[in-house]
């Protein structure tokens, strides 16, 4: 005996599918994330261009195999003389292997031109920054220059950059979507890119290589500027940290210098000189807390010293035990580090 599907039950089924289809088609419209077809330096806009050429190719045969699918089912013929002319095995040899070769050839062609080119390096004397991948942050150095700063550095517009990359823990991989491919930190290694920006703007990158359980968060932003600004960073990199100006501020820099802070953090100008967490010496100023976990405001903040696990857990900081009316004045001077 048949039975016939209750419309309401069939509509229950697929609701979840259609819930999940429109979060997929909403998914692909937010303008947040970076894109590598929004290319704004020279190694990007290489991988968008060979991109858009193997899409091209992809769009074209696709309408190729359509095309003859159509002609085969709606017009096909019984066989004929040409069989005996051998004209359809010369149709096969030219459409089915002649063709497909010519273009496997070119697209490799494009690809090692690519990868030539993104494998040389810049001049010899082009500027050099230092990322090392931590579990999870990144701390960012330039050679001869005393400070350091965490998941963000600065690099000038118009001009190619030297990266070293180096890990202290596992597998990492620095990639910025809109600038250059990913590169793998390597234990034991120390490997290099490069960054160029044709236009200046903050460029969101990630780590593109499984590194535990905060991977996701272990973001960190490049910031393409003039040559006058880049410069200007680099003096503030390797200057002392702002002194408080506020008895608000003196009370919490004593406050960080008798706690536990700073046996893990350093802040250039003081005798804080920790070495297992970031500098902290423009904490005040970066775009972010625990590398992309959370806005960098006060709120934020002092969730994260009362107990950062509760933001990012598993991150190497414990729950600090600042009496709660420290906390305001440890918040406003770690804000006015910029």
């Amino acid at each position: 005996m048949e039975t016939r599907a209750d419309p309401t039950t069939r509509s229950q089924r697929l609701a979840p599918v259609a819930v999940l289809g429109g979060v997929l088609a909403l998914a692909g419209c937010s303008g947040q994330a970076p894109s590598a077809l929004d290319p704004a330096g020279t190694g990007a806009g290489r991988v968008a261009d060979l991109w858009w050429v193997l899409f091209w190719i992809s769009i074209a045969v696709f309408v190729e195999v359509m095309v003859l699918l159509a002609w085969a089912l709606l017009f096909r013929r019984r066989r004929d003389a040409r069989v005996r002319h051998g004209q359809p095995l010369r149709f096969v040899v030219v459409a089915g292997a002649g063709v497909p070769l010519v273009i496997l050839v070119t697209v490799y062609a494009l690809g090692l031109r690519d990868l030539a080119a993104l494998g040389d390096g810049p001049e010899p004397g082009a500027t050099t920054i230092e990322v090392t991948g931590h579990q999870w942050w990144w701390e960012v150095r330039v050679p001869g220059v005393a400070g350091a700063t965490a998941n963000e550095l600065h690099i000038p517009v118009g001009e190619q950059v030297r990266i070293r990359l180096r890990t202290v823990d596992v597998l990492h991989s620095f990639w910025v979507p809109q600038l250059m491919p990913k590169t793998d930190l390597i234990a034991g290694e120390v490997r290099e890119t490069w960054l160029r920006a044709e236009r200046a703007g903050s460029y969101r990158g990630q780590c593109a290589e499984y590194c535990g359980t905060q991977h996701a968060h272990m973001a960190f932003l490049v910031v393409a500027e003039p040559r006058r600004d880049f410069d200007a960073w680099l003096a503030r990199l390797g200057s002392p940290a702002a002194g408080p100006q506020t008895d608000a501020q003196r009370r919490g820099q004593q406050a960080f210098a008798q706690g536990s802070c700073a046996g893990c953090h350093a802040i250039r100008g003081t005798d804080a000189n920790g070495q297992v967490g970031p500098d902290l010496s423009d904490v005040g100023a970066r775009w972010s807390i625990g590398a992309g976990a959370v806005p960098n405001d006060g709120g934020h903040l002092g969730g994260w010293i009362a107990n950062s696990q509760t933001v990012k857990p598993g991150n190497h900081m414990p729950p600090q035990p600042v009496p709660a009316a420290q906390l305001p004045d440890l918040i406003a001077y770690l804000q006015s580090l910029k």
